[in-house]
């Protein structure tokens, strides 16, 4: 497939006009043909227009139909072959086996959602029959479905250019829920974008629905980003990105005549708590693994633990070592952009200089632009409870051990978090009771908690919470992955007295989809 540097706004492909975005190999600074041209006013007009005009149509379809058409989008991805991962390895600098992982996750994600839309228990149907004889007063007819909120703008993130971009968690749940999706491409990646782009352009089309059901957009600033969230057609968003992005986009869907849901990825550093029993008997072992985790993606995850808090003495002491002797013998790694290079080397220069934060150990210097070098640097817990500047994110194979007096200061230093993604607990049996103590505040702070684990890696599953307390997103009760996500798009109509007629499917007297419903409070077999 011949990159064009086209927008896709429904079935048409359109040149854009404005300053034109081009992907980067970050392994060699080389810019990669061809240049991807912003969208006017006019382009975000017309993806918004299609959108609402296939919305009744879309949101409708029979759930055999919308599962089909998500499994079509896995089909047509996969059926790209190898120029998209060669593509997407060259826009990113990611290594090979990490791109065909991701494309498998993007795929198994929409197959997933595909599942998930036929078993139609998102719908949560609740039916409470009509009980006119009901003393003192009767009861009339009352039942509950959820619908689709209408048409949802996607922001493609840096770290995942398959499975958190065009194709991935945020569209494919939003596509679940009946909801045609306009996706803000992100620079980084655009050609890869564009291959994922025409596969869904495709599938749309194959299977016969609406072209407005997708859009893709380019666009080098913010501009084409704020007048699609600020377009009154679009009913929620979502993105995964810096702080200062989300807020900006945040405070755009607030200020619109009519506020819509924006669900906001933005910031985590995921701590780290080593307690007493686990650092005595395997302290070492741990500052290994620990490295490990951190040197992952050269750090690049928003689930990448950038901050361990213990308890100060020699089993601590044997942790930084171990897991500093790990730091030096880590390779450099290429990061995904000049950009994102930048702000990893000016955050921990700004550790190095703060005058708080020790030097503990450097990983190798890359030759190569844009190279990652792993940091270790160590902190008291009064110094980091006393200086901001210690507790922003890095973003990257950094982190930073922060040392507490005793288990008064350690809590002292959890309650004082920000929201995370992630917190982590290495513990042995002998921990029960610190753990325990430390639960609630945790419960607090983080949307996925894990013990003897570590927190890069997220499971695809039911049960998967990828969210948490601000800053870690904008809205606490939502997940971005997991089919739990699909609930983001969703929200509860109630018919009341409607004549069987003019009810919707899912519940109609006869359930003719065969639902688990809630009848009169009882969950139907």
């Amino acid at each position: 497939m011949n990159l064009t540097g086209e927008m896709l706004i429904g079935q048409q492909a359109v040149k854009g006009s404005r300053d034109a975005i081009q992907g980067i190999n970050p392994a060699t600074n080389e810019r990669l043909e061809p240049a991807y041209p912003g969208g006017t006013q006019a382009e975000v007009e017309r993806a918004c227009e299609l959108a609402w005009a296939a919305f009744d149509t879309y949101r409708e379809t029979s759930l055999e139909d919308r599962a089909k058409f998500l499994e079509t989008v896995a089909d047509e991805i996969e059926a790209i072959g190898d120029p998209l991962i060669e593509r997407a390895v060259a826009e990113s600098g990611l290594p090979q086996g990490r791109i065909q992982g991701e494309r498998g996750r993007t795929c198994g994600q929409l197959r997933l959602f595909a599942r998930v839309v036929r078993d139609g228990e998102w719908l949560d149907v609740r039916v409470d029959p009509a009980l006119p004889d009901r003393q003192p007063l009767p009861r009339t007819d009352l039942r509950q479905r959820h619908v689709a909120l209408g048409p949802v703008v996607v922001f493609g993130a840096s770290n995942f250019p398959l499975a958190f971009s065009v194709a991935g968690g945020d569209t494919a749940s939003a596509l679940a829920a009946g909801c045609p999706v306009i996706v803000k491409a992100h620079g980084a990646h655009p050609g890869t974008s564009e291959l994922v782009g025409r596969a869904i352009q495709s599938a749309v089309k194959k299977c016969g629905l609406p072209e407005g059901v997708f859009s893709l957009m380019y666009g080098s600033g913010r501009e084409v980003g704020t007048a699609l969230v600020t377009d009154a057609r679009v009913k929620a968003a979502g993105f995964t990105g810096s702080r200062s992005g989300g807020l900006a986009l945040w405070k755009a869907a607030q200020s619109r005549p009519e506020p819509i849901p924006f669900y906001a990825e933005m910031s985590s550093i995921n701590p780290v708590f080593p307690l007493p029993a686990a650092l005595k008997a395997r302290g070492k072992a741990m500052g290994e693994a620990f490295v490990a985790s951190l040197n992952m993606g050269a750090g690049q995850f928003c689930t990448n633990p950038g901050l361990v808090i213990a308890l100060k003495g020699p089993d601590l002491d044997a942790f930084v070592a171990a897991a500093g002797d790990a730091v030096k013998g880590s390779a450099a790694q290429t990061m995904l952009t000049p950009g994102i290079a930048d702000a990893y080397a000016s955050g921990v220069e700004a550790l190095s200089q703060s005058g708080k934060a020790k030097e503990v150990a450097r990983g190798e210097k890359g030759e190569g632009p844009n190279q990652c070098q792993t940091g270790l640097f160590v902190t008291s817990a009064q110094d980091f409870l006393s200086d901001e500047a210690l507790q922003a994110e890095v973003f990257g194979s950094t982190s930073l051990v922060v040392e507490c007096a005793d288990a008064a200061e350690l809590k002292k230093v959890a309650e004082h978090l920000e929201g995370q993604l992630t917190v982590t607990l290495q513990m042995d049996d002998a921990d029960v009771d610190a753990a325990k103590s430390l639960l609630p505040t945790l419960e607090r702070k983080a949307g996925r908690i894990l013990v003897n684990g570590w927190p890069t890696g997220v499971e695809v599953c039911d049960s998967m919470v990828h969210g948490g307390p601000f800053p870690a997103t904008s809205d606490s009760r939502t997940t971005s992955v997991g089919t739990a996500a699909i609930f983001r798009f969703l929200r509860p109509v109630c018919y009341q007295d409607l004549p069987d007629a003019l009810l919707p499917t899912a519940v109609k007297h006869d359930n003719p989809l065969k639902l688990k419903r809630l009848v009169d409070g009882k969950r139907e077999s």
